[in-house]
């Protein structure tokens, strides 16, 4: 699976959200494959280049994998401590930054059957949500940190190319 890598203009695009159809089942279908693959512990449509209202999140503790898709996820509430954690993407290999999220999200969502779906999470499973559910609306997980904290990042991120490259 090939992922769309930052600084793509994408990341900045937030998805409109629309009914389900046929073209959203395909993306979802080829989301859960890629996550699956990739092992990751969620995803964004964006991050296989459709700038769409789609994302994948396991529900599990991170050592497993429990997937769940997500037509036109929303963040309804935060609740619980702010906390911080440790996040990455496959958009962006290599890098980890400390992000600060809510220990609980209420998250509402359409599943593949077309059936509104409320659910509330925590820990682990509410920090994916929230960084994939951002995405999906267009906002990087780096724009959750200090400027400090993401130009070291890209930084970083920017010398790892140059060595792989």
């Amino acid at each position: 699976m090939t992922f769309i890598h930052y600084p793509d203009d994408r990341f900045n695009i937030p998805a409109v959200m629309r009914d389900l159809d046929d073209r959203l089942l395909a993306i979802g279908s080829e989301l859960l494959a890629a996550a699956t693959e990739a092992q990751a512990y969620g995803l964004a449509a964006v991050h296989i280049g459709h700038v769409e209202p789609v994302a994948v999140v396991s529900l599990s503790d991170p050592g497993t994998r429990d997937y769940r898709l997500l037509f036109n996820p929303q963040i309804e509430e935060l609740n619980g401590d702010v906390v911080s954690g440790k996040e990455g993407s496959v958009s962006m290999p290599g890098i980890e930054v400390e992000v600060n999220r809510h220990s609980v999200a209420r998250i509402s969502f359409t599943d593949a059957s077309g059936v509104a779906q409320d659910l509330q999470l925590s820990g682990f499973p509410a920090r994916v949500a929230q960084h994939e559910i951002d995405q999906v609306h267009g906002i990087f997980f780096l724009s959750r940190v200090s400027r400090l904290k993401r130009e070291t990042a890209i930084k970083r991120y920017t010398k790892l190319g140059r060595r792989m490259g």
